[in-house]
């Protein structure tokens, strides 16, 4: 009898792998795909023939074609591609570490800092020109730019992160430091919201503006910045797989195991942050992207092993921020959709069918 069942069963063991194999193949050639279509399509259609002609340095049928691509459309596919990966990495890091399948890569509070730190820049002048501050202050300020909101989002962020790995230094649970991130969050939220009311009108539009989220407003000088970053933070977050797998048993079954929770916890953040941070930072709050991909990932893959997830949410990460920023951008016309509003309509479903899906939430999270 054992011998007749030993290889029915290890067919079965093969089948899983080649099954992952033949996915992780799918992935990689939808990515593809899909970078190569943002590159094509926009209010001017270039044919895919010219843009790998642009790519490898040849002369395309129109010499327009080449600005295009290489001063826009490449800068914006590679900022769609790097933000796509990162906030779903985040995200699945997030959601092993409080072992809550809610959690995404603002849940501790970063994503509100980044929003404080534009606030002040570009409503703090409004702030006081609303108070009945002369308004020569207001107009000889051009901290509105991408520059003044870049560094801004980035210190806004860095200073939540802080305060985030102070406390996570002094508590033990992980819940805890869970709603203290939340707290951090509604408060900077609050000081944005008595900042928005005081403010006026020009300085309000820009702070909704930037709150939309784009991935057109990377240039290349700023990809030196962002693209170091992103790729630190998906480093370290490879680099903690096995981590991770004994955090999925919970923190006991991981200090059992020798290893040291408050160490791992505190580069976990540390990792999230970096990736959530700059994103923010250089594109806008770009939500349910971090929430929606590592369930669609587990489900996809069967699994909740990180060996396997972590390869897989930064592809599909990738694949969901392209496609929708390609469905913001309307080809074909010159209207834009609010890039938050494409993921939303994206991510929701995605979570809804996960979770109606599955028994209840936690079979959601452990796949």
């Amino acid at each position: 009898m054992t011998a007749a069942r030993t290889p029915a069963r290890s067919s079965v063991a093969m089948a899983i792998p080649r099954r992952r194999l033949w996915l992780f193949g799918l992935l990689a050639a939808v990515l593809l795909g899909a970078f190569l279509l943002s590159l094509t399509l926009g209010s001017v259609s270039i044919p895919v023939g010219d843009v790998v002609t642009i790519l490898v340095g040849g002369e395309p049928a129109r010499a327009t074609w080449s600005d295009i691509v290489l001063k826009f459309r490449l800068p914006k596919a590679l900022t769609a591609l790097l933000a796509g990966a990162a906030l779903a990495v985040s995200g699945l890091q997030m959601q092993t570490l409080f072992r809550n399948p809610l959690s995404d890569p603002f849940v501790l509070g970063i994503s509100s800092g980044a929003s404080l730190g534009v606030a002040l820049v570009v409503l703090g002048a409004g702030v006081a020109a609303g108070l009945g501050s002369g308004t020569k202050l207001l107009g000889g300020l051009s901290l509105a730019g991408d520059v003044g909101i870049t560094v801004a989002a980035i210190l806004g962020s860095l200073l939540v992160l802080l305060l985030v790995l102070a406390v996570s230094r002094r508590v033990q649970s992980t819940m805890t430091l869970l709603i203290l991130g939340l707290m951090f969050g509604y408060a900077t939220s609050a000081l944005v919201s008595v900042m928005l009311y005081f403010s006026i009108a020009d300085r309000i539009q820009a702070y909704i503006s930037w709150t939309f989220g784009t991935f057109g407003g990377v240039t290349w000088s700023q990809m030196r910045v962002l693209a170091p970053t992103i790729l630190i933070g998906l480093l370290l977050a490879f680099l903690l797989m096995k981590q991770l797998n004994a955090l999925l048993l919970g923190e006991t079954y991981a200090r059992s195991m020798g290893l040291n929770v408050r160490r791992v916890r505190l580069t976990i953040i540390t990792s999230a942050a970096m990736l959530a941070g700059v994103v923010t930072a250089f594109c806008g709050p770009i939500g349910f992207l971090g929430i929606a991909v590592p369930h669609f990932c587990r489900s996809l893959f069967g699994t909740s092993d990180h060996r396997v997830l972590l390869p897989a949410v930064t592809m599909m990460g990738a694949i969901l921020a392209i496609a929708a920023d390609l469905v913001a951008s309307m080809p074909g016309s010159q209207l834009t959709l609010p890039l938050n509003a494409v993921t939303a309509l994206i991510g929701a479903p995605v979570v809804t069918w996960v979770i109606l899906r599955q028994r209840n939430l936690r079979e959601a999270f452990a796949g």
